[in-house]
């Protein structure tokens, strides 16, 4: 009822708030046997942490993940999961300065209208803050759906404002390409096309030392993935991408395949053709030769590469004065403190790719469960 859990098979339920002591995860329905262990989680988690670059907030967070159960000699149980990570760098007197008044951009009238009153430090349960112990959770969905059926999850930013990368193809893309230049310094953007990329790590600056922000989008690419993931009505594969997604903080716009982009398009424009594909081995498989349906047809996955599209909000937290009303509806200013980032887009990618694999080891274990009851029956 209250929302704080997502999927069926593979479930997460997350606890905590921006400025509380923690933010936990429990996982229910990883199968028994998986390799996993504190270091399996940490990747990720640094490319969400803050403080990695000038390009977003200062806060200092270690982001070292807790393990509490779920886990024997380097293995799942098959029982919940649970994960801790710590909060260590708040400041919740940053907040103190606005409990009256209502944020523009920001939950804090909704929170009240629901609840009666809220958490102001920091947004609380609203925070981005949240997203540690679900990127933790999405690094075990990683190495599920990889050892599962050799799944990979990748996100990257291919625009902020009006600069736009070049994407040759959405597979051909790799993390060394996202995380570093072909000099080797880190990306810290996160966008493939390093011209692009450069040019995207001036805007971010400018807009910061103005104090202001920006928004963009991030394109999320998941390969290996089977045909057959999904449901044909209301848990289509990607109404639930689409749910996870849409569940992350300043999502304002989900597309997928050629998005949009078909409304201009004509019937024998947009449709993918079906051919087969032989493998070295002589072994063959269904595959369309253009990837316009983005990897889902009816709901369920086609085997092809899945590829979505985010499109995230400016920052709402602003350093610089805007016009707002207090709880009793009278007429003030507002200027946030705290640390906040100039934009969202680099911290979001892996934000991204935890709930994509998410929903995939979700889809694919209620694929497997009803498969092998097919077989039972039989």
């Amino acid at each position: 009822m209250a929302g704080n859990s997502f999927g069926q098979a593979f479930r997460i339920t997350t606890a905590g708030e921006s400025h509380g002591p923690g933010n936990v995860v429990i996982i229910d329905g990883c199968p028994p046997g998986l390799p996993l262990g504190v270091d399996d989680l940490l990747p990720d988690l640094a490319r969400r942490r803050p403080g990695q670059s000038k390009l977003v907030t200062q806060r200092q967070e270690a982001d070292t993940p807790e393990i509490l159960s779920g886990v024997f000699d380097g293995r799942t149980t098959g029982t919940s999961i649970a994960i801790l990570i710590r909060n260590q760098d708040q400041r919740s007197k940053d907040y103190s300065d606005i409990q009256d008044k209502y944020r523009p951009g920001h939950a804090d009238h909704s929170y009240d209208a629901k609840y009666g009153f809220r958490d102001f430090r920091g947004g609380g349960r609203s925070s981005a803050r949240e997203t540690t112990v679900r990127v933790a959770a999405g690094a075990v969905a990683k190495k599920l759906i990889a050892e599962a059926f050799g799944g990979q999850v990748l996100s990257y930013v291919t625009q902020v404002g009006d600069i736009k990368a070049k994407i040759e193809t959405p597979e051909s893309v790799s993390l060394e390409r996202i995380e570093f230049f072909s000099d080797g310094e880190p990306n810290p953007i996160r966008c493939p096309d390093e011209i692009a990329a450069r040019k995207m790590i001036e805007l971010v600056d400018t807009v910061r030392r103005q104090q202001d922000s920006i928004g963009g989008i991030a394109e999320i690419v998941a390969t290996g993935v089977p045909a057959g993931l999904g449901e044909p009505v209301f848990d289509k594969l990607k109404a639930d991408l689409a749910h996870g997604l849409f569940s992350l903080p300043a999502v304002l716009g989900v597309e997928y395949g050629v998005g949009f982009g078909c409304a201009t398009l004509r019937g024998t424009e947009n449709n993918d053709v079906f051919t087969r594909e032989t493998a070295a081995d002589g072994e063959g498989r269904i595959v369309t030769r253009s990837n316009r349906h983005g990897g889902m047809l009816g709901g369920i996955s086609s085997g092809m590469p899945l590829v979505l599209r985010a499109a995230i909000k400016p920052t709402s937290s602003l350093s610089q004065p805007q016009e707002t009303v207090t709880r009793a509806g009278e007429p003030t200013q507002i200027a946030t403190r705290g640390r906040h980032d100039p934009c969202l887009l680099p911290r979001f990618v892996p934000m991204a790719e935890a709930m994509v694999a998410i929903v995939l080891a979700d889809h694919w274990l209620r694929w497997r469960g009803q498969r092998e009851l097919g077989r039972g029956e039989g």
